[in-house]
């Protein structure tokens, strides 16, 4: 369990290096492309393809292995990153995002159900918490080496590495994964899937969880694509101090996965979600007062902390929603997610040029601690026996 565990966090480190990698060259992809960096941050938009297929993933994974998907998925994010590095129109480039943003699907939420399938629930959040360690670190150097790279040499040679090491997590995972067990198979055809959806959110908690995940993205993950964008009004225009702040936010979700346990036993379910919201809130209050970027990078920690306090809990209670449909429930929590982080950009974006930075981060800061304590109100006990579901 261990070795499939180390191997499974790997891949999962590797796909994740491309989620937050564009946020901190927007400026540059903007200025090479002669348009506005508004445009330019809709890139970050397109990667909501991670959130879109899910309803096609989830199905997919459960008929034909989770395994199978997650390399398959590893092989277009490959491709995907390698032609991003070479192409010279913007369409095109939106196109292969949103083909990075689809394969990238394929990999934490097909995992996360994997691994769920083996770990008994009593242990699940603390394995979770393993799982999002090698999610945030890729998120965390993925943006922090974009940077880099972009001051260094040229935004598009961070996209060749992460081709080279997409391509090393799909040779490990093709051999390292062979002899996993194969958890029962579901049939695919639309009836069968469709029965097996209605089922799912029958049930109240993945009801609750579901609307949950899609708010806590609609008023926290539309501020990311313009962190270059503030700091650059404020006179900070170098994109490796960008990636830092952004960084940030991953180096405070590390800081949660590495002290799970330790909250569960000090604070309890309820009062984790709680505390989230909550953090999660101060820190949108401070980067809208429009600190120094030191005073930025930490209100990010701040903010990833909270964070993951908070949609990691309601991530356990998606694991035992249908453990027949495992890749699927946690399909639809994706896909609730990654809709509102894909309309949270937009909405942002609309916000910071009519109202300003400070009463918009101020109105999602609220918005984040009546989510955190409204959820945690909801899902007062412990995640419902597995639910039989139709075949």
């Amino acid at each position: 369990m261990n070795r499939t565990l180390n191997i499974v966090s790997f891949l999962i480190f590797a796909s994740a290096l491309s989620v937050r990698a564009i946020d901190p060259v927007v400026p540059q992809i903007a200025a090479d492309f002669a348009i506005a960096e508004t445009t330019a941050a809709l890139l970050a938009a397109g990667f909501a393809a991670y959130g879109l297929v899910q309803p096609v993933l989830g199905p997919m994974a459960d008929a034909f292995g989770k395994p199978r998907m997650m390399l398959i998925c590893l092989a277009v994010l490959a491709v995907s990153s390698f032609l991003f590095a070479v192409v010279t129109d913007f369409r095109l480039l939106f196109l292969l995002r949103i083909a990075a943003g689809a394969a990238c699907g394929g990999s934490f939420p097909i995992g996360m159900a994997m691994i769920s399938d083996f770990v008994p629930l009593e242990q699940r959040q603390v394995v979770i918490g393993r799982l999002l360690s090698a999610t945030i670190a890729g998120n965390l150097l993925g943006a922090a080496a974009a940077g880099v790279v972009a001051d260094v040499i040229h935004w598009r040679g961070m996209f060749v590495i992460l081709g080279f090491i997409t391509v090393a997590a799909l040779v490990l995972g093709y051999f390292g994964m062979r002899n996993l067990p194969v958890a029962p198979r579901q049939p695919l055809d639309i009836r069968s899937v469709l029965a097996r959806n209605r089922a799912i959110f029958a049930i109240r908690a993945a009801r609750i969880c579901y609307a949950t995940v899609a708010l806590e993205a609609l008023f926290l993950f539309g501020i990311f694509p313009y962190v270059a964008v503030l700091l650059a009004k404020s006179g900070e225009t170098r994109a490796t101090i960008a990636g830092l702040v952004v960084a940030a936010f991953a180096v405070g979700g590390m800081i949660y996965s590495l002290s799970v346990r330790q909250l569960l036993r000090w604070l309890g379910q309820k009062q984790i979600m709680t505390a989230g919201g909550s953090l999660a809130a101060i820190g949108l209050f401070v980067v809208g007062a429009g600190p120094s970027w030191p005073v930025q990078a930490l209100a990010f920690a701040a903010m990833g902390f909270g964070f993951y306090m908070l949609h990691a809990s309601i991530q356990v209670y998606v694991t035992e929603f249908a453990p027949a449909a495992r890749s699927s429930a946690v399909a639809f929590h994706t896909f609730s997610f990654f809709i509102g982080g894909g309309i949270s950009p937009i909405l942002y974006g609309i916000g910071l040029e009519r109202i300003g930075a400070p009463m918009t981060l101020s109105i999602a800061g609220v918005a984040m601690i009546l989510i955190g304590a409204i959820s945690a109100h909801l899902l007062v006990k412990p995640p419902a026996d597995a639910q039989p579901l139709p075949r």
